[in-house]
């Protein structure tokens, strides 16, 4: 049975907390505010509790969730080969609104749909969402609304989109406040040599490069190391990394390929599209 929780209410929010956790651990859906807007969840390493939030939405499993963690220090149990530089974003801007895509953990048992070995994780700077996730662990969310509709900036407007495909509602007022445009994460990829922003959003470029300098901009292109100056003749052109893919969508994801002044480089590898709404 569907039941919405205001949380604005110490008693309320107790018990929609423990209500949520118990829908989660029953493989069951939650809406619940954060820090951009309200987000729809699901246990992160239930396969039939991904499944139901994707239908729920409306979306396939070509769009993966993103998965929101409750401390910093759930980067390394679910990521692997976390770069110094990226580990510098997430000490900077967790909580908050950046998530970081990098390479999964290879031995996690989940199925967040087609990753190719990717997750995207955030740290949301919410106090209902941390309460949550503190109860719960980490938990593969997507923004509250069925696909291509607006994402629901209360509990109230996503449970008209997505009804009784949730179980629960905690309803914690407007995210972000009444009367601001509700404005989605920054997401960076970091798997590649170089991190590059995929999606621009609540974290500025500016931002991001007082902590890391060498993050590229959306649809900016890396240049390679030029050649030393005795390796060819005196009018050869500096080498450049090879062309990377303007994104088809908002968030699909093409890690730039790594080059070399000698050798050409690999054909980039892919990512998966993303979820463009979170």
């Amino acid at each position: 049975m569907t039941t919405t929780y205001d949380c604005t209410s110490d008693d309320e929010r107790a018990k929609g907390l423990e209500h949520a956790q118990r829908a989660i651990s029953e493989k069951k859906c939650v809406v619940f505010p954060t820090d951009t807007v309200y987000g729809i969840a699901a246990d992160a390493f239930s396969p039939q509790a991904v499944t139901m939030l994707l239908v729920s939405k409306g979306r396939s499993r070509t769009m993966p969730p993103p998965v929101l963690i409750p401390r910093i220090n759930a980067l390394d149990g679910l990521a692997t080969d976390v770069s110094p530089d990226a580990r510098k974003l997430a000490e900077a801007f967790w909580p908050g609104g950046l998530t970081l895509i990098l390479h999964a953990q290879p031995s996690l048992d989940w199925d967040l749909g087609e990753t190719k070995g990717t997750v995207a994780l955030r740290m949301p700077d919410d106090e209902i969402a941390q309460e949550l996730l503190t109860l719960t662990g980490p938990l593969a969310v997507s923004s509250a609304n069925r696909t291509g509709h607006a994402p629901g900036q209360t509990a109230a407007a996503a449970r008209e989109q997505l009804a009784d495909s949730v179980e629960v509602y905690l309803e914690g007022g407007f995210r972000p406040q009444e009367g601001q445009d509700a404005v989605p994460s920054t997401i960076v990829d970091a798997t590649g040599p170089h991190l590059r922003v995929v999606r621009n959003g609540a974290v500025s470029l500016d931002q991001l490069r007082e902590h890391v300098p060498g993050v590229l901009g959306l649809g900016e292109i890396p240049m390679a190391e030029e050649e030393p100056v005795d390796a060819g003749p005196a009018d050869a052109s500096p080498a450049v990394a090879a062309p990377v893919a303007e994104e088809q969508a908002a968030a699909s994801v093409q890690p730039p390929a790594g080059s070399s002044a000698v050798e050409p480089p690999a054909p980039a590898t892919p990512a998966p599209a993303r979820d463009t709404e979170s």
